[in-house]
């Protein structure tokens, strides 16, 4: 049986902020569509919550963070991103809570989004391959921060006041959070005219992908995967999948 069709996105929006646990989360996926964005004069910014210092076993985690940091502010530029933040938090054991909701409600008061991307937080891929638990708990705050950021005496010490505040404002103009490459995905968009883009976006995380020992790995194969797939559902050449989580009331 054929998968069903994917509804396009809605691009009528200016400033979008990517979610994401780790360096490298946008580029399995997502980096084309940041490509598009940007092209289209959009305003779209990183927010890494962890600097993915966990992931390479032959550096220790001070000396991994700064290549990856490295790595991820490089493959953002190739997309058009000049706002990359990271977080701090500890790579390999995110845990979901108030801690977490109060960091990324913060980056979100301070970017004042219209859309929020995060990546897929469901158990698996969409078969028995098992998501990651760090992804699965930042996309789950995601979804929790939006909402906290528009309310202003949810971490009301982050609000304009007293000298130690960060001196923001609620803000909750966040129309809807987009998860890209999940598994329960409705909705994309065409990725045909900057897939290469968001090839060389993956390819610029390349100390990551040699310490996973992936010797044969090829970014553009990998890629073509899903996007191929995902514009065949749209009729496309290639396209990337995003679940929609609309953040009005009854919507």
């Amino acid at each position: 049986m054929d998968p069903e069709p994917l509804e396009p996105l809605d691009e009528t929006w200016d400033r979008a902020l990517c979610v994401v646990a780790h360096p490298d989360d946008m580029e399995f996926g997502a980096a084309a569509a940041v490509a598009r964005w940007t092209g289209q004069g959009k305003s779209v910014g990183y927010c890494m919550v962890t600097s993915g210092e966990a992931g390479i076993d032959a550096l220790a985690p001070q000396e991994c963070r700064t290549v990856r940091e490295a790595e991820q502010v490089e493959s953002a530029r190739i997309v058009g991103v000049d706002h990359v933040e990271f977080l701090g938090l500890p790579d390999g054991v995110l845990e979901y809570g108030v801690p977490l909701r109060a960091a990324i409600a913060r980056s979100v008061r301070a970017f004042r989004p219209d859309i929020v991307v995060t990546g897929n937080f469901r158990d698996t891929w969409g078969g028995r391959n098992l998501n990651q638990a760090d992804h699965i708990a930042v996309g789950r705050a995601v979804l929790d921060a939006v909402r906290d950021a528009g309310n202003r005496w949810v971490f009301a010490d982050q609000l304009g006041g007293p000298a130690d505040a960060d001196g923001l404002e609620p803000w909750g103009g966040v129309r809807e959070v987009w998860a890209f490459g999940s598994p329960q995905s409705t909705h994309g968009v065409d990725t045909t005219d900057t897939f290469d883009a968001g090839v060389a976006s993956l390819e610029a995380h390349g100390a990551y992908i040699d310490g996973l020992g992936w010797e044969h790995f090829d970014a553009r194969e990998f890629l073509e995967g899903m996007g191929r797939q995902s514009g065949q559902r749209l009729g496309v050449g290639f396209g990337a999948p995003f679940e929609v989580f609309p953040m009005g009331w009854g919507e």
